[in-house]
């Protein structure tokens, strides 16, 4: 892995930490969840627009 994935999910994880204190742990779980959907699917097109070019 590169520091161009790596960087951007412990940002996120950070971000997830400081504001979901006052989340219960099932809000956090879902926020958490949808993140990591957004951060592949934006790998997946990013890697799809590569390949076809």
């Amino acid at each position: 892995m590169n520091l161009e994935i790596i960087v951007p999910v412990l940002m996120c994880c950070a971000l997830l930490w400081w504001f979901g204190r006052g989340m219960s742990w099932t809000t956090r779980a879902v926020v958490t969840a949808m993140t990591l959907a957004v951060i592949v699917g934006v790998l997946l097109l990013e890697r799809w627009l590569r390949a076809g070019t």
